[in-house]
């Protein structure tokens, strides 16, 4: 593989790393503090209208693309050995595999089921809106730093590559 592919897969999913951070780091500082200050049964609508859309936005493809791109990226070195800017694209492809998709799949996506059979109107809604916000917003904030240090690093390993 030419090494002007691979700084372009690696630029691409530095991309696709840095767009997911981006989204993440909107809930994190703002959207989930807002729906927060909701009372339960708005908030709790609002998450699972949110829920709903978003698994038909373009967020998925970069979400789910950006894990392909990993894996391409940890078989390119797997097959063709190490080189400049190896450790630095394992490292980050490794993050976010594993604490950007693998921590959205055991615990956000969990809450996010948990929250969409929750009915609004139930007594228990307050209690189970305050669970969910702050379980859902920590694991966000964990994956915001993750899917952040994982651009980073890929995005070092591309400008190690290309120099």
């Amino acid at each position: 593989m030419t090494s002007q592919l691979i700084v372009f897969l690696l630029a691409l999913t530095a991309a696709g790393s840095g767009l997911i951070a981006g989204v993440f780091f909107a809930f994190s500082t703002f959207i989930m503090k807002a729906l927060a200050q909701l009372p339960a049964g708005q908030g709790i609508g609002a998450m699972q209208s949110i829920n709903r859309v978003i698994l038909g936005s373009l967020v998925m493809p970069v979400f789910m693309g950006s894990a392909v791109l990993c894996i391409l990226v940890i078989l390119v070195w797997w097959f063709h050995g190490t080189g400049p800017g190896s450790n630095a694209a394992l490292a980050g492809c490794t993050l976010y595999l594993v604490a950007t998709f693998g921590f959205t799949v055991a615990f956000n996506v969990p809450l996010n089921n948990a929250l969409a059979a929750t009915d609004t109107s139930a007594a228990s809604a307050p209690e189970a809106w305050t669970h969910y916000v702050s379980r859902w917003t920590l694991w966000n904030h964990v994956r915001t730093v993750a899917s952040f240090a994982a651009a980073v690093l890929l995005a070092v390993a591309t400008a190690q590559i290309a120099a």
